[in-house]
């Protein structure tokens, strides 16, 4: 099986500020525990046999935050959510539309072809084979990413393979 590889913070930096039409600044993170979990949107992302390739988890605050500069809302929209704890349906979509685009991060020319099959919004658990590949240490990268005029968040990518 050809293996698909993490994308450099850069990278992640580059596509996150183009797609949201913002400054984003870029560090190192500590990775999701369990107790985070309740609190992450996350993406499910297979491969060509239609098993698990990656899971992408964004924190509720992160969530929130790039899906209002996405649609170009106040921030006081994401900060109801991050508060309320859930994204409101306007938010949620503009997320699975970041996710969506997010999947150009695992898809190189000469290696599998990777797409979005899930997103699951909270309170609404992962699976556990997603959770366990979310808090996986290995193979992933774990990004504090502060979106300019919004907030700051967490951005955790764990390949399976």
């Amino acid at each position: 099986m050809t293996t698909i590889a993490l994308p450099a913070a850069l990278t992640v930096r580059n596509l996150l500020e183009d797609l949201l039409g913002r400054d984003v600044t870029v560090s190192v993170a500590d990775p999701p525990v369990a107790a985070d979990l309740k609190r992450t949107v996350a993406a499910v992302y297979i491969g060509n046999a239609a098993t698990m390739a990656a899971v992408l988890g964004l924190d509720l605050a992160l969530a929130a935050y790039a899906g209002a500069a996405l649609g170009l809302m106040p921030v006081g929209r994401a900060e109801d959510c991050i508060e309320d704890g859930a994204l409101s349906p306007l938010l949620a979509e503009n997320v699975g539309e970041l996710f969506n685009v997010l999947t150009s991060l695992l898809n190189r020319e000469g290696g599998p072809h990777i797409k979005l099959y899930k997103v699951y919004l909270p309170p609404e658990p992962l699976p556990t084979d997603a959770q366990a590949l979310v808090l996986a240490l290995g193979n992933r990268t774990d990004l504090a990413v502060e979106v300019a005029r919004y907030g700051k968040g967490r951005f955790s990518l764990s390949l399976s393979w």
